[in-house]
């Protein structure tokens, strides 16, 4: 059944004109390529090496390290003797004065008829000047507290061994992504190689259809529908270029490169021997991230609780210093002097005991978490074993695909030489061969993720 010749002229118009928007797409990305300015040659271990030093939120992770070090020291500095220094300056508009009236200490008698009084007149002496000033010194070192603050820098110390587990967490979490980025854009470029081979066989095949449709030996139909088919095939690759953009930006970013474009080395594949579960389970409890966390946090919480107990004691310590002044006549110039301070708020023994009530759930909290991590540990580390011996077995019959599909290529490349066969022949069997090289590359993409859960989960 013939087409419609209008109809058909109208397809056929919208189809050219969509094939040629896609063509101008995607030469438009091609052309962006030619002109990087700069082309960076990529190994996996260099991307794994440079996420590592570039990457910003494993910096991150570092400097909070760094923040609860800190902390330690500063902990540890309240252990040490107070030294506070002061000073004052005062003018006064009214002066103290101390007067003593006629007579205040009595009278002296001298003879029946004569009595002078003590003083015989009023005395008046100034107690301060106009500019009083006052400087000093006083230290005080802190006694009933020490087990306070001791309880302290051991929470402290927790909190820098759980941020440096976090990081080696997030490090061992950042090689695997950038080992996801860095095999998706080597899938990536198979696709493209077998989406290239499928959109030169489709031309041929529209080729080959046109000069039978000139000749009158097939329908207008036939060439509308492979029309089509090119279109498709371009947008196909026009997708897997795009894909590729972001694979690369995100690998840019991950690693922190600036190079425009990026060559990447093949990865050398191999298979490595699996311990048992038990081998694994065995290291994960003395080396898992999560498991050291979940413990790492119920000795924080303990430490915690001792340090709230420490507040029931008074706050009792040693307190010696120095004090010069000037303007003030009742007070010496110079007075050193050393005492003990000693204060306790009642109300605070109330207090205290819900702050130790607290403290006792937290424990109970960790407690709990760290029983469900060991939990979910051991849960992981079966399901992924189960997933490592399957991602072994998909990867050994991708290989096998993959042989076949050579064996295939070449023998298509021999018919070629003696003229036994088409152009379409040998593409299509370039197109099977890159889609069997993409699926051994995502075999071998899934055993190395699994693998890495693994080694995360033993804490390697």
């Amino acid at each position: 059944m013939q087409l419609n010749p209008k109809k058909y002229n109208k397809v056929k118009q919208n189809i050219i004109q969509h094939c040629l928007i896609a063509a101008v797409v995607l030469a438009s990305c091609h052309g962006r390529t030619l002109q990087a300015q700069s082309i960076e040659p990529l190994s996996l271990e260099k991307a794994v090496d440079l996420a590592l030093q570039n990457n910003h939120l494993l910096n991150i992770k570092e400097l909070q390290v760094g923040e609860k070090e800190a902390k330690i020291r500063e902990s540890r500095i309240k252990a040490f003797p107070t030294l506070i220094a002061n000073s004052a300056y005062q003018y006064n508009q009214n002066l103290s004065v101390l007067t003593f009236p006629p007579g205040s200490f009595g009278s002296l008698p001298l003879s029946p008829e004569l009595t002078i009084p003590l003083p015989p007149e009023a005395l008046s002496f100034p107690l301060n000047e106009r500019e009083n000033f006052s400087a000093g010194l006083t230290l005080y070192q802190p006694l009933t507290q020490l087990g306070k603050i001791k309880a302290g820098v051991d929470v402290s110390k927790s909190d820098v061994m759980i941020a440096e587990q976090e990081r080696i967490k997030a490090s061992l979490q950042l090689q695997q992504a950038v080992e996801k980025i860095y095999y998706g854009l080597l899938i990536n470029l198979k696709h493209k190689e077998e989406a290239e081979a499928r959109l030169e066989l489709a031309r041929i095949k529209l080729h080959d259809v046109e000069s039978a449709w000139l000749s009158g030996k097939t329908v207008a139909s036939s060439k509308a529908g492979l029309l089509a088919g090119v279109a498709d095939e371009e947008q196909n690759l026009l997708k897997l270029v795009i894909e590729a953009e972001d694979f690369s930006a995100d690998l840019r970013h991950i690693t922190g490169l600036t190079a425009d474009s990026l060559v990447l080395e093949e990865v050398e594949f191999r298979m490595e021997s699996i311990p048992l579960p038990d081998s694994f389970k065995t290291s994960a409890a003395n080396h898992n991230s999560d498991l050291m966390i979940a413990g790492l946090s119920q000795t924080k919480a303990e430490q915690a609780r001792k340090a709230a107990r420490y507040t029931y004691l008074p706050d009792l310590g040693l307190v010696a210093g120095y004090t010069y002044q000037t303007g003030n006549y009742i007070y010496p110039e110079h007075n050193p002097f050393i005492g003990a301070s000693f204060r306790w708020n009642l109300q605070d023994i109330l207090l205290n005991r819900q702050l130790v009530n607290q403290r006792n759930f937290s424990v109970q909290q960790t407690m709990e978490f760290a029983l469900d991590a060991e939990d979910k540990l051991n849960s992981d580390i079966d399901k992924a074993y189960r997933k490592i011996t399957l991602a072994e077995a998909l990867v050994n019959v991708a290989q096998k695909a993959v042989l076949y599909r050579q064996e295939e290529l070449k023998i298509q490349q021999d018919k070629e030489e003696g003229g036994l066969n088409t152009a379409s022949d040998l593409l299509n069997a370039k197109a099977l061969l890159a889609k069997a090289q993409a699926d051994l590359l995502a075999a071998q993409m899934n055993y190395r993720i699994v693998l890495t859960d693994l080694k995360i989960l033993a804490g390697e």
